[in-house]
């Protein structure tokens, strides 16, 4: 597997799990598990008697924001994405154009000073690139309008080609999703944790699986092109350290639900292996040179593997494993994205 790849056609997870048949619920997905190379197939139900008494689930408690909302830039209509809100109360946003499908494409003439003109008299203008790396996210400043409020009233989730129709925004929050005081979130959902229900976890609980619960905002990606993250908003609280420290001093594995996860416990660790309360940005990219210092193993949707996803999946399990498992799913006919299956890492 390189890079390179795409998902097959018809591969693509184009609603919810609990739509695609009568009776299912989210954990009506499927579960690829990797022990190294080796490969077995599974309900995403039978995740608690694949996991050990005394394994802690990381699990990322951001909630989801509807975080596109239609503008326009004089006569024409965008869209745009909020991604993440800056310590200045600037934004990241990117601004897209409908596509005629209810989705929307790349718009690639946001410059300096351009306006986006916002529902109830908001004004949002463009002021610049958010990395030298390019320039599809800006650092934007909105008035006449409170950006959170306008999410609420105006905003609707992001919604990528591959999906058939809009969903609310119940169906991109996962169990573990707390609101936040500030009403910031991610823009995208932690797509790992979507298959859990609350029976899920009560049962998982039940049996001696451990949570700690951290959060990492995530921005928006890049449907078009394969970037690395950009920095996010994470925070590791003390009574999560500790569980995670506990759990590698006792031998037991920590397994993270989600690459969004793996970089929040990863920021928080030092490099001799001990996690400590951290709250604040993360620019860190997890590679196989780096490493990973905490994590015993991922559970992770299967998306188009990403440079800086690919990364961190060969950085948790080996690249022979991650060759090995996308070649199962591949043949084994898993759906991909946010409301595909899942694949569960360990060493």
């Amino acid at each position: 597997m390189t890079p390179a790849l795409r998902v097959p056609e018809g591969l693509s997870a184009r609603v919810p799990a609990e739509h695609r048949e009568p009776g299912l619920d989210r954990d009506g997905v499927r579960l690829l598990v990797s022990r190294g190379t080796e490969v077995s197939h599974h309900a995403f139900g039978e995740l608690p008697g694949l996991l050990r008494a005394g394994d802690l689930l990381v699990v990322n408690t951001s909630p989801t924001l509807a975080a596109a909302v239609d503008g326009s830039v004089g006569h024409t209509r965008v869209v745009v994405h909020f991604s993440t809100r800056g310590d200045d109360a600037r934004w990241a946003v990117e601004v897209r154009e409908p596509d005629g499908r209810g989705t929307t494409r790349a718009r690639a003439c946001v410059d300096k000073g351009t306006v986006v003109r916002l529902p109830g008299g908001g004004r949002l203008v463009a002021e610049e690139p958010l990395s030298p790396r390019g320039d599809r996210l800006w650092w934007a400043r909105v008035s006449g309008a409170e950006v959170t409020a306008l999410l609420r009233e105006h905003g609707r989730p992001i919604r990528y080609a591959y999906t058939d129709r809009d969903q609310p925004l119940s169906a991109y929050q996962t169990v573990f999703a707390l609101p936040v005081p500030d009403g910031t979130g991610s823009a995208e959902m932690p797509s790992a944790a979507r298959p859990f229900t609350a029976r899920l976890v009560t049962e998982l609980v039940s049996r001696g699986v451990q949570f700690a619960p951290v959060t990492l905002h995530t921005g928006v990606a890049s449907a078009e092109s394969h970037e690395p993250p950009y920095p996010e908003r994470f925070s590791v609280p003390g009574e999560s350290a500790r569980l995670i420290n506990a759990a590698r001093a006792a031998g037991r594995r920590v397994v993270a639900v989600g690459t969004t996860a793996v970089r929040a416990v990863e920021s928080a660790a030092g490099a001799d292996g001990v996690v400590r309360p951290r709250a604040g940005w993360t620019d860190l990219v997890v590679t196989p040179e780096r490493g990973v210092r905490v994590v015993d193993g991922l559970l992770t949707g299967l998306h188009e593997p990403e440079a800086s996803h690919l990364l961190m999946l060969e950085a948790v399990a080996g690249r022979a494993a991650i060759d090995r498992g996308y070649d199962a799913a591949v043949r084994g006919r898993y759906l991909w994205h946010e409301f595909g299956d899942v694949h569960l890492l360990l060493r």
